[in-house]
């Protein structure tokens, strides 16, 4: 189960640089909770479509994952740990970032969804 929870985030990430609503959406438990530099917010379908839109002008790349962990809370639920570095493309070609990110998943029926997602900027070294 480890393992597909990494690709269930792989594949939220990717969805998220190819700018594919629909991809992210069916992978996104609503309403969900995020907490991030803007703070933590409850998000329901409609508010997270916005949010995503809002951010295409803002395309990312990713570019690495690591120090992985996840952990299996039971047959229904998963939590994943990791560090990403995503870089930024825009009119002024922004250095890449790293965040530490997490997420919760939970199985309903056959389906997984993320119900909370947390990423946090790491400061520049």
């Amino acid at each position: 189960m480890k393992t597909q929870i990494v690709e269930l985030e792989k594949k939220y990430w990717q969805g998220m640089e190819d700018h594919n609503y629909e991809t992210v959406k069916n992978l996104t438990h609503f309403p969900c909770l995020i907490a991030g530099k803007n703070g933590v917010h409850s998000v329901d379908e409609a508010s997270f479509k916005k949010m995503f839109e809002s951010g295409d002008g803002d395309k990312i790349k990713i570019l690495n994952f690591s120090d992985i962990e996840t952990q299996v809370i039971g047959e229904n639920s998963a939590v994943i740990a990791y560090l990403i570095e995503l870089g930024i493309e825009d009119d002024k070609q922004k250095a890449p970032m790293k965040c530490a990110c997490t997420s919760t998943w939970i199985k309903e029926g056959e389906k997984w969804t993320c119900v909370l997602h947390t990423e946090t900027e790491l400061s520049k070294q």
